[in-house]
């Protein structure tokens, strides 16, 4: 018997840097038992081109990300949503009204950035993402889905 995989949708106000780099190291890295989704509250149009060199220099597929707005995905019923937007920076961040699990995890926007700064952001965040996966399959593991 097959387990459904975590249904996971990650939050950001523009839906052009901390999601999308979420969203596709999660698909890359995460395994079948996560399902990862991104959008935005007032989407970008466009993902941040920065944020698509970055997900290509660390070998990360960037096929079919867009920026899209949370909406679409309120049929969807995810398990869990993520919220990524930086309070420190006093940035409004989506909320989302479904019945999912609800967690805030904070990054900094590297796109805000210039040169090697932005550069040493993004490898940041990646690799803050990437150490929160596990919490994730963790949930995976435990949470109740059909």
């Amino acid at each position: 018997m097959t387990t459904a995989p975590l249904k996971v949708l990650v939050l950001c106000t523009h839906n052009r840097c901390r999601s999308i780099l979420f969203e596709a190291i999660a698909r890359a890295e995460g395994g079948a038992a996560l399902e990862v989704r991104s959008a935005g509250s007032e989407p970008a149009g466009e993902v941040h081109p920065a944020t698509l060199e970055a997900l290509t220099r660390a070998g990360i597929s960037t096929e079919g990300l867009r920026s899209e707005g949370w909406d679409r995905y309120e049929a969807w019923s995810p398990d869990v949503v993520i919220t990524v937007c930086d309070r420190a920076a006093q940035e409004p961040c989506p909320l989302w009204l479904g019945q999912a699990h609800r967690l805030h995890w904070g990054l900094p926007d590297p796109s805000l950035l210039a040169g090697p700064e932005q550069s040493q952001a993004f490898a940041e965040v990646m690799e803050t993402i990437r150490a929160r996966l596990p919490d994730l399959s963790a949930l995976a593991a435990t949470h109740p889905r059909p």
